[in-house]
């Protein structure tokens, strides 16, 4: 019987690592693909993809659910809920990078712009690829008046996803904004 249990251990466990590996060989490729490509059309299909994989946990559909739950919250301003349920979902998965970007998001929105720069370093310890953390930390890096690290954000956006028009943009105005404020 003993043995029978850890059989059904390994199981349950190697199919929930293959689970989580293949996804994120799926991310690697079309984050490779995104990189090559030199369409911007074909570079936002690549883009919606990607952040479809990054919103659907690999082994556990609930926690998919709670991370929309919070996104919901977020997007009609319950700032205070979203942080509630993307805390707990990074208490259920601390390994999800998805988890900890919604969050530093919602801490961006709140004003905490140092705790939303401490979750976007986890995020990018897990995905150091991470286009939308990447950008939100030019964001906060820019709230805070780092201009310089705002701009190697955003060049570092640009490497990932060269065909993203806004951190050109914004490197072209924080730029600007550095020397003004030097004169």
């Amino acid at each position: 019987m003993k043995k029978l249990i850890y059989i059904l251990i390994y199981f349950v466990f190697s199919n929930i690592l293959y689970a989580d590996n293949s996804q994120q060989n799926k991310i690697n490729d079309l984050l490779d693909q995104l990189k090559k490509s030199r369409n911007y059309e074909k570079s936002i299909e690549i883009e919606t993809k990607i952040w479809s994989l990054w919103t659907t946990h690999p082994t556990n559909e609930s926690l998919t659910n709670l991370l929309a739950d919070g996104s919901f919250s977020m997007s009609q301003n319950n700032l205070e809920t979203a942080y509630e349920i993307f805390s707990k979902t990074i208490e259920l998965d601390p390994n999800w990078a998805e988890a900890w970007n919604k969050r530093a998001t919602v801490l961006y929105l709140m004003g905490k712009y140092k705790l939303s720069q401490k979750d976007i370093n986890k995020v990018l310890k897990l995905e150091d690829r991470h286009f939308g953390a990447l950008s939100g930390q030019a964001l906060v890096q820019t709230a805070l008046k780092n201009y310089q690290k705002a701009i190697d954000s955003y060049i570092e956006v640009h490497k990932v996803h060269p065909n993203m028009r806004s951190p050109l943009i914004m490197i072209e105005k924080l730029q600007l904004q550095i020397k003004k404020e030097s004169i």
